[in-house]
C-alpha cells in the first residue's frame, strides 16, 4: 500500500511537471523547457547547428528587424554580444563557439528575464538562419 501512494505521488508530480522542470542550484534557477531551449536565471539559451560567423549575421539582422536601438556589438574569435534595446527594453544577445558547425545563443530581455520576448528574438534568429 505505500509503495502504491508512493508510486502515485511520483507519477502525479511527473504529470503537472510536464516537459518543463526547475531546478534551484546555489541560488540560481535552471531549467529545462521542452524542445531545444534552456532557461538560465533569465537567459534563453539554445544550440544552433550551424558555423558561428552564420549565427552571429542571423543575430545582428534579427536586432535590425526588431527595429532595436542603440546597438552595441563586440565580437571576439569565439564570442560576441550584442546590446540593444527593442521597444525600451534592454536585450542581451551572447553567441558562443561550441564547436564546428554548433554554436550557443543566449538571449536575455529586460530587468530579469522575458521569456516570452526571448523567444520571439530566438524565432527571428531561426527564420533568418533559414534564409541564408
Amino acid at each position: 500500500m505505500k509503495n502504491k501512494f508512493l508510486f502515485l505521488i511520483c507519477l502525479i508530480s511527473l504529470i503537472l511537471i510536464g516537459c518543463n522542470a526547475a531546478i534551484n542550484l546555489q541560488g540560481k534557477v535552471a531549467g529545462i523547457r521542452y524542445g531545444k531551449f534552456f532557461y538560465e536565471d533569465g537567459n534563453l539559451v539554445r544550440e544552433y547547428k550551424v558555423d558561428i560567423d552564420l549565427a552571429w549575421k542571423a543575430c545582428e539582422k534579427s536586432m535590425t528587424d526588431l527595429k532595436a536601438t542603440d546597438i552595441q556589438k563586440e565580437r571576439k574569435i569565439s564570442t560576441g554580444v550584442i546590446k540593444a534595446f527593442i521597444q525600451d527594453e534592454k536585450a542581451t544577445i551572447k553567441v558562443e563557439y561550441l564547436g564546428q558547425s554548433l554554436t550557443s545563443v543566449s538571449v536575455f530581455v529586460g530587468t530579469v528575464g522575458n521569456n516570452m520576448a526571448s523567444r520571439l528574438i530566438h524565432e527571428r534568429i531561426v527564420s533568418n538562419l533559414a534564409t541564408n
